[in-house]
């Protein structure tokens, strides 16, 4: 490994802020370029940068649910479709390395000369892609329900794009003329990551660039490996559940089995339930991001994101179960709802080996809202999909932040002023969630306080978690208070299930209440005042020793 890679520090240094720069710059290109309220404002979609053979090697600061799921899509993309110069190849599909289907990924080859030198990707969250419900994140039960399902197929062919299948794309979804805007911001994107490699490799040669390429990776395996040396060696095991699956099955159980030895991990998922009906199923990719994420978060200093630092981790995700869906499952929430509570079990198992440095479940939700109709004052169809962002958990060091998104998303929130001029809706309330965090030594963040008023008729889907179990605190800290769905209809409040899929009426509010994070330490007890004292006042609280009684 050393010989292959070996590089001097500056310049190993040099490339990784170089690689880096490249896919930072291509999230700007894509923000920037998009249509949807869900790229441009919330920012939810990842770029990254891959050697010849489809090993990541950079990825800008994006969403960490992307970070162990995307190279799998590149792989795919590259074994299904040989690329050639100009070529794009696009998909979707779970089972081929994505998350859910509203994640396209697009992925192109870079060349210079006739040498291929990598690949770029990226990933965005398209606001509807079909399915049985606006927005694409429906209660359904098979992943057929769930929206266009697209396999590794060619979108750009040498420069151009293949009418047939960018046509396609559009007949399935309810909104073309945004899905055309953001899939063709997602193709100006590659093209500036694919600029950028083919001008850092012309000025510092292909031989260079590649050996700095494989030298990133191992120095991130370096690291983790580190990182996984110091951590006490043994066995740590977690559990816990996702409230519902939505059709009825309730408390579905996630454990797992952590193991460390002389600098590699071990992560069993075995005991965890069988995957169910309703779409809370995770496939593999969105199960391995969440490992990794959880065990980055462990460095004492900043690991790469890139291949290497996922060698010394083995994980075990039983196939069949809600870590691991196989085919036909709906696995709409997977990405969003059980990646969350998978990082919540290993912080709950690792909290056992470094209970100094582990906080407690932040909120455990995305709180996901999608919604659709038709628009009667611009004249036509809409859809939207957001996250609402909750309480993180407190820890040894502090309290834990109020309304923000945690873990596994890293998106921003929709500003008040974009929502309401993209979709008929108006913001009623848009608050911090006061006295939902937990309380201990140190406090869980607060969750928000979402109300929205419909200016039309619109479908509404709801796919949020922590509505009937809590985040838990950790060292004696209390949970986090659970969150809460209601629906405002008549003049009469109805409490909503965490997972469910409903029509309004012009003028009906929804408000969407997220859970707060866990608290951690044990709640310090009040100082005594005097109208606290017992009868008797400061008498009755002294020591027999100051009345001269030894």
């Amino acid at each position: 490994m050393a010989a292959r890679s070996s590089i001097d520090p500056i310049t190993l240094e040099v490339f990784n802020h170089r690689l880096s720069a490249i896919a930072e710059e291509m999230g700007v290109a894509l923000c920037r370029s998009s249509y949807s309220a869900n790229i441009k404002e919330r920012r939810d979609f990842s770029c990254a940068l891959f050697d010849a053979a489809g090993e990541m090697i950079a990825q800008a600061a994006h969403i960490p649910v992307h970070l162990g799921s995307t190279p799998l899509s590149v792989r795919a993309a590259i074994a299904h479709q040989p690329m050639d110069r100009g070529d794009v190849v696009v998909l979707n599909d779970p089972y081929a390395g994505g998350t859910h289907l509203p994640d396209v990924t697009v992925v192109a080859p870079v060349f210079v000369g006739r040498r291929l030198v990598g690949y770029v990707a990226n990933r965005a969250h398209h606001a509807d892609i079909g399915g049985m419900a606006p927005g694409s994140m429906p209660l359904a039960t098979e992943i057929y329900q769930e929206g266009f399902r697209l396999p590794p197929v060619r979108l750009v062919r040498r420069g151009r794009i293949v009418d047939d299948v960018l046509a396609l794309f559009l007949a399935n979804t309810r909104v073309a003329d945004e899905r055309r805007g953001d899939l063709l911001a997602q193709i100006a994107a590659l093209r500036v990551g694919e600029n950028r490699l083919s001008e850092l490799v012309r000025r510092d040669g292909m031989a260079l660039t590649r050996r700095a390429m494989a030298a990133l990776q191992d120095y991130s395996e370096r690291l983790m490996r580190a990182t996984i040396g110091r951590l006490p060696p043994g066995e740590y095991r977690g559990v816990d559940w996702l409230d519902d699956d939505g059709m009825g099955k309730s408390r579905i159980r996630i454990a797992v089995t952590i193991r460390l030895t002389r600098g590699r991990a071990h992560v069993d998922f075995g005991g965890t339930d069988a995957q169910v009906r309703g779409g809370v199923n995770a496939n593999l990719a969105v199960t391995l991001a969440s490992v990794y994420y959880v065990f980055k978060t462990l460095a004492e200093m900043p690991i790469p994101a890139n291949a290497g630092l996922m060698r010394p981790i083995r994980v075990v995700a039983p196939a069949g179960t809600v870590v691991n869906a196989s085919l036909p499952a709906a696995v709409a929430g997977g990405n969003v709802e059980t990646s969350q509570r998978i990082v919540d079990v290993i912080f709950r198992a690792l909290a056992k080996a470094l209970p100094e440095r582990i906080p407690a479940a932040s909120c455990g939700s995305m709180n996901n809202i999608a919604f659709g109709g038709f628009d009667p004052v611009r004249c036509r169809e809409f859809s939207y999909y957001e996250t609402v962002a909750g309480g993180a958990g407190a820890g040894p060091r502090g309290h834990g932040c109020s309304a923000v998104h945690t873990h596994m998303t890293n998106t921003m929130n929709t500003p008040v002023e974009a929502l309401e001029t993209d979709v008929p809706v108006r913001v009623i309330r848009y608050a911090i969630r006061h006295g939902s965090g937990g309380r201990g030594l140190h406090r869980g963040g607060n969750g928000v306080w979402r109300e929205l008023q419909f200016l039309a008729d619109a479908q509404v889907t709801l796919l949020t978690d922590r509505r009937t179990t809590k985040p838990f605190g950790l060292s004696g800290g209390e949970p986090g208070r659970a969150g809460a769905n209601r629906l405002f209809r008549s003049g009469r409040v109805s409490r909503l299930p965490g997972k469910t899929s409903f029509w309004v009426r012009q003028g009906e509010r929804l408000q969407v209440l997220t859970s707060g994070g866990g608290a951690w330490g044990i709640p310090q007890a009040p100082p005594l005042t005097l109208a606290a004292l017992p009868a008797g006042g400061a008498k009755a609280l002294r020591s027999p020793f100051s009345a001269g009684k030894h």
